[in-house]
């Protein structure tokens, strides 16, 4: 199933490049009281009112995709989750680029010892949203990466189990603004994670670790790998995640890009592609 979120917060089933209503969905969720729960409500109870969003997928007229503007399918993450150069040939190119990654002596750091990073949830954005460079006068670079999104609460799973916690993948934009201050801090403003254009229930995908994936800017490839090339895979992700942070449904994984990561301006426009999730196009302003 490919879920959505689009135009005024609208809920839809993706089916063969049309967009199909299920908003009605919402009325089924839990009644609320304050304090909300941590996470996203649509992504806890997603398995449960799955069956009865494809009944209204059945029934609704169908938009074609390129009509609709598309949200971040996931609208309340408590955290999104982010792993350093997690692909070997991206950790040369930072060893070769001092803007990338900070290095001392000629010696690199290893994913283990820089640790996991977080991005703030503000910086949420859906690919029809774009991208909105902070800093004009410093480089901003795009990083396409594989977007986990965890179903339920979860705390210290093992790695055998660990993707049986995701509800679903999509494609992500792990945005940054290259300089000296704290990683979280040159990924975190307003617009510099990109989620979409839907997710992908995690059924439907299949296995994570086998998909081609490419981004273009102004029609210029840039970046292309596999998931397969991953230093460390999903599930040793989500399992490394949940022994520090408990995870909850809606979080999100951003699990690492690729070599060819590049500055962008505004003007530009990057387009995606995922194997067996779709594509989506970026605009910078």
């Amino acid at each position: 199933m490919k879920l959505c979120r689009y135009d005024d917060n609208r809920i839809g089933l993706v089916r063969q490049g049309l967009v199909h209503d299920v908003t009605a969905i919402l009325d089924a969720l839990p009644r609320l009281r304050y304090p909300a729960p941590f996470g996203d409500q649509l992504i806890a109870n997603l398995a449960a009112l799955r069956p009865r969003m494809e009944e209204l997928a059945d029934s609704a007229a169908g938009r074609p995709v390129e009509q609709v503007r598309f949200l971040s399918p996931v609208a309340n993450p408590s955290k999104i989750i982010g792993t350093p150069v997690n692909y070997h040939a991206h950790v040369e190119e930072a060893r070769r680029d001092a803007e990338i990654a900070v290095y001392n002596a000629g010696q690199s750091r290893s994913i283990e010892e820089q640790g996991l990073f977080l991005k703030a949830s503000s910086s949420l954005v859906g690919s029809s949203e774009g991208v909105t460079i902070r800093f004009p006068e410093r480089r901003t670079d795009h990083e396409a990466e594989l977007g986990v999104v965890i179903g339920r609460k979860t705390a210290l799973i093992s790695e055998q189990e660990a993707l049986g916690a995701v509800a679903g993948y999509a494609i992500a934009l792990d945005m940054v603004v290259r300089g000296k201050e704290d990683r979280s801090y040159r990924k975190s403003p307003d617009s510099y994670a990109v989620l979409g254009p839907w997710l992908v229930t995690a059924d439907e995908l299949g296995d994570p670790g086998a998909l081609d994936f490419s981004l273009r800017v102004n029609g210029e490839l840039r970046q292309a790998a596999n998931t397969r090339e991953m230093i460390i895979s999903v599930a040793r992700q989500i399992a490394w995640a949940s022994s520090v942070y408990t995870l909850y449904p809606g979080d999100i994984i951003m699990s690492g890009t690729c070599q060819g990561v590049g500055p962008v301006q505004p003007g530009d426009v990057m387009s995606l592609v995922f194997d067996r999730i779709g594509q989506m196009t970026v605009a910078v302003r």
